[in-house]
């Protein structure tokens, strides 16, 4: 349940961070997203390479969702 948190929280500021760089900034699919480090919910560190040294990461997003569009 922890790892699922972490794991949340981290995909919804990738998306933040890759939805604020536009398109210059996109990751193309089958692509390595670059290192990053966020809180989880309880304020731990949280390091990309942390959890894909566990086993693979999916990234997705639903740009739309969060749009008034």
């Amino acid at each position: 349940m922890k790892r699922r948190s972490a794991v949340r929280s981290v995909l919804l500021a990738l998306a933040a961070v890759l939805g604020a760089t536009g398109a210059a900034g996109a990751v193309d699919v089958g692509q390595k997203a670059p290192e990053f480090t966020l809180p989880d919910p309880a304020g731990k560190q949280v390091k990309l390479s942390d959890l894909t040294a566990k086993g693979p990461v999916v990234i997705y997003t639903f740009i739309q969702a969060f749009t008034g569009t």
